[in-house]
Parts: structure tokens; C-alpha cells; sequence
């Protein structure tokens, strides 16, 4: 399933790839996170919450970036599995940042998103459904969390 997206952030695009990068802000960005670590570099632990359709779903997953080009693109991988066995999951990320301003950077995004077992039945359509709302909401949080900081440093 491809999942594709993209949203404006009023912040220079330094400050946007920075946060991008930094798995403390992606943690308190992303609805339902549970944990997200940086295992190194390159690797990344999380646990992310969320209902689905019916089902509460706790996603314990790895993600590795693949490739980096600071500071307009990230590719990456992950895999993981909902941790009460209902199915597993695997996504290839590509994120792409424009500055089309000083301080505008349009964020576009595609997800390849492959699920198996009983996520597999929720359906197409409430897949995309919840990964607009929860992009939604993301999007919503990290504008929130960089104005706050361009706050604190004027």
C-alpha cells in the first residue's frame, strides 16, 4: 500500500531536517508514541500505540536510515510487529524537504507499506484513513513544537 502525503512548516529548513533527525522531537510528535530511541546513527527504536478500526494496536518496530542527503532527503526502512500478534509490518520511507522560502519548507513524503496477518484485514481504505490522521496530527505537533523553539530562541 502507498501512502503519500505533504504539508508546509513555517521554519528555516535546517531547523525542520534537524527535527526530522532527532527521535526525542519525532517521539513527542507522533500520536501514541511509546518510546523512540536511537539505537545509533542510523537506527531507531519505537513503540507507537494507536486504534485501528476496531483494534487496539501497539507497534514495536525498528527503522534504519538508508540514505541521508542532508539537508533535503531521507530514505529509510523499518520493520516491526504489533506486539499482541496481530500481524507484522514492513515500509520504505522516502522524505523530501524544499525550502521555498527562508522560512517555508514543503515536506513530501511516500510510504511503501507492507502488512501481513491480521492488520493485513483492516482494509485498504482504513489503513489510509488512520495514516492521514495520524499524518495529520504529526504535522500539527511538529509546526506547534518549532514555533515554540523559534519562540524560545527569539
Amino acid at each position: 500500500m502507498l501512502i503519500e502525503g505533504q504539508f508546509t512548516l513555517q521554519a528555516p529548513i535546517q531547523k525542520v531536517w534537524d527535527s526530522l533527525l532527532d527521535p526525542k522531537t519525532l517521539g513527542t510528535c507522533v500520536p501514541g508514541t511509546e518510546k523512540m530511541e536511537a539505537i545509533d546513527k542510523e537506527t531507531y527504536e519505537s513503540v507507537v500505540a494507536q486504534r485501528v478500526g476496531p483494534f487496539k494496536v501497539k507497534l514495536k518496530f525498528t527503522t534504519k536510515l538508508t540514505e541521508v542527503r542532508p539537508p533535503n532527503y531521507i530514505k529509510a526502512v523499518g520493520r516491526g510487529a504489533d506486539v499482541t500478534k496481530l500481524g507484522n509490518f514492513s515500509t520504505e520511507i522516502e522524505v523530501k524537504l524544499n525550502e521555498t522560502s527562508p522560512n517555508t519548507v514543503d515536506v513530501s513524503y511516500a510510504a511503501n507499506v507492507s502488512l501481513v496477518g491480521r492488520l493485513a484485514t483492516f482494509g485498504e481504505r482504513i489503513m489510509r484513513a488512520k495514516a492521514k490522521e495520524v499524518g495529520d496530527q504529526f504535522t500539527a505537533n511538529l509546526q506547534e513544537k518549532l514555533k515554540a523553539s523559534e519562540t524560545a530562541g527569539a
